[in-house]
């Protein structure tokens, strides 16, 4: 996936807020493999303007429940990923979609796996692979219970609150419109 920097996407969305060119003829004048992408950029631009556009923190990470209420907004109100990521003040519309796949493949559990393979240890990187046990094999019985248990209360508290918008969608919103907008600002670690 290529890359582009903030300078580069700031002065695509501006020749399109000019009124020149369209999404297409700019994705193919500047290069830009979709024009999609170039849509995104205009509308994160005319929402959070310059900031919308800049990365943000790649290895950022998003804690399960958010993770869940973003798939839940988009189920509920039929939104696009761009539209849903906007309103989340997400700038990767893409990540949703993994996230749904996730989530339809493995349920909420499969949300809580960190992305990529993590990192070894000096240590680690010095004995050999084979004598080591296998993560899931070095959990007791009771840290397994625990982890069970606390992935059973994220599904309990998902289900309330979907049932809270079932019964009253405007009302909900409008009580957790600030928080969504403001969870999606924080960088868990």
């Amino acid at each position: 996936m290529v890359k582009y920097n903030e300078e580069f996407k700031v002065r695509i969305v501006l020749e399109y807020l000019k009124g020149e060119l369209g999404y297409s003829k700019l994705a193919k004048k500047y290069g830009v493999k979709s024009h999609q992408q170039i849509i995104n950029w205009v509308l994160a631009y005319q929402k959070y303007g310059v900031e919308g556009l800049t990365r943000k923190n790649i290895n950022e990470i998003y804690s399960v429940q958010f993770k869940l209420d973003v798939l839940n907004f988009r189920k509920r109100t039929g939104a696009s990923l761009t539209e849903t990521a906007l309103h989340f003040g997400l700038t990767n519309p893409p990540m949703i979609s993994s996230w749904n796949k996730k989530f339809l493949e493995g349920g909420a559990e499969a949300l809580d796996q960190p992305k990529g393979r993590p990192a070894m240890s000096d240590k680690a990187k010095n004995v050999k692979r084979s004598t080591q046990p296998a993560p899931q094999d070095t959990l007791t019985r009771e840290q397994k219970l625990e982890r069970e248990n606390e992935l059973l209360r994220l599904e309990v508290a998902y289900l309330k609150k979907l049932k809270a918008f079932q019964m009253d969608p405007d009302g909900y919103l409008e009580k957790h419109k600030q928080r969504y907008h403001s969870n999606s600002k924080k960088n868990f670690d």
